[in-house]
């Protein structure tokens, strides 16, 4: 027994280190390493850098094209040519669009939507990484004052079952209410263990959305609190139309989709190309019994090219029904998503409002249960209620505080998903 209760408390004291020896980091340091090197953010930065690359004038078909080509050839003395002879000729040529109808302006325009929409999804990438951290940071706290919380507990446990060994040794006790209090506390100390096994886990999973491989023991410095704040739905549906960013792309999406129109349109129209260039010839001769010839040549050439396509088979009809039929879905698309947005930002709000309340709730009750366990412990002790009835009431106050810390933790949830509605998340992190 004596060397059980040394293993407890070195139980004890390895948890207590667990806590207090690790990297201390605040909420902010957390998202702001993420951000700097979580996974999904490096990728959209590239997608990012893809994007603005593209946006250019020589993307879109503005630039002329140049092309060089050279070439040589020889041929050797035989029995019957008598000379030997080398052949070389080089040439460059210039194409330039002048103008097709307005398409490269409009490609131009089409790429510099892309790189906002490329932007945009940057954006979004950084709220839901900035969401996913700030979620897995509570949760962490979470799993820590649950794993507290069960601490206390089981410690009652083993007071109780402490408390009835000595009362067995005095004839006081039988050994039926020594093994009701040795279950009670082997089942507390079973949750308990299973707890750290969480806590391990959520801190894992804090560190993996920071791009962490170190096996770092966190010790967060940022309070586990909710504050419960009074939001105005018509307030918040005009901040969520004005800046949610899965809207804003969306927006950019459809202003793609109108480019797309006049790119179909800009296909009845002429075009006009200017194509250019230079030919180098150089020929050498060397016969057996003359001295060597050479010869030089260039010639220089320039067209200009008018085309206009007056039928092909409908297809640019078609086309452009096409493009018209796209923006239409993308007009549909777009109304869904704000009608979709303004709903699930009600849902939200109304969500919000009652874990607030259900968290008050919880603290009452919390309230009263720790009173009556506190009660309750001494008139244990003192004799004046059976074991049975105080674990019922260790239970419930372990009901009670659990629901209440997972309260807290919904309504921090709710909150959170309120700021991304809304595109006020990012501004959180500073």
């Amino acid at each position: 027994m004596q060397n059980f209760k040394y293993y407890l408390l070195f139980i004890l004291l390895l948890s207590i280190s667990l806590v207090t020896a690790g990297e201390i980091l605040s909420l902010s340091q957390a998202i702001q390493t993420a951000l700097k090197n979580n996974y999904s953010i490096q990728t959209v930065q590239i997608s990012e850098l893809i994007a603005e690359k593209n946006n250019s004038w020589g993307a879109a078909g503005a630039l002329p094209s140049i092309d060089f080509s050279a070439s040589a050839t020889g041929k050797q003395v035989d029995a019957t040519t008598n000379y030997d002879q080398l052949l070389a000729s080089g040439s460059v040529t210039a194409n330039w669009m002048i103008f097709d109808g307005f398409a490269v302006h409009i490609r131009k325009d089409q790429l510099e939507h892309y790189e906002k929409l490329s932007c945009g999804n940057t954006a979004a990438a950084v709220e839901q990484t900035i969401q996913a951290v700030m979620l897995s940071y509570y949760s962490v706290l979470l799993q820590q004052e649950k794993l507290s919380v069960l601490n206390t507990v089981r410690q009652l446990s083993r007071d109780r079952f402490d408390l009835a060994e000595a009362s067995r040794e005095l004839g006081v006790a039988v050994t039926y209410d020594v093994l009701q209090a040795k279950n009670a506390w082997l089942e507390d100390e079973a949750r308990y263990l299973q707890q750290e096994a969480y806590t391990r886990n959520a801190i894992r999973d804090l560190a993996f959305l920071m791009a962490a491989r170190e096996n770092t023991d966190y010790e967060l410095d940022t309070p586990f609190a909710a504050e419960s704040k009074s939001y105005e739905l018509g307030t918040l549906e005009h901040k969520m139309l004005a800046d949610n960013t899965s809207l804003r792309n969306k927006f950019v999406l459809q202003a793609i989709l109108k480019k797309n129109i006049a790119l179909q349109n800009s296909n009845w129209w002429p075009s006009l190309s200017v194509r250019g260039g230079a030919n180098q010839n150089h020929t050498e001769t060397d016969y057996v019994a003359s001295p060597l010839s050479t010869s030089e040549s260039q010639d220089y050439f320039g067209t200009v090219s008018l085309n206009w396509n007056l039928f092909s088979g409908g297809s640019r009809s078609r086309a452009r029904t096409i493009a018209h039929w796209d923006a239409q879905i993308g007009e549909i698309e777009l109304d869904e998503m704000q009608h979709s947005l303004v709903n699930q930002l009600a849902n939200e709000l109304e969500l919000y409002t009652v874990r607030g309340k259900l968290l008050n709730v919880a603290d009452e009750a919390l309230k009263t249960a720790q009173l009556n366990l506190d009660i309750s412990t001494e008139k244990f002790r003192a004799g004046a209620i059976n074991s049975f009835n105080y674990r019922d009431v260790q239970l419930i106050y372990l009901n009670a505080a659990l629901s209440r810390l997972e309260a807290v933790y919904a309504l921090i949830a709710a909150d959170t998903e309120l700021l991304r509605l809304t595109g006020g998340i990012v501004a959180f992190q500073n």
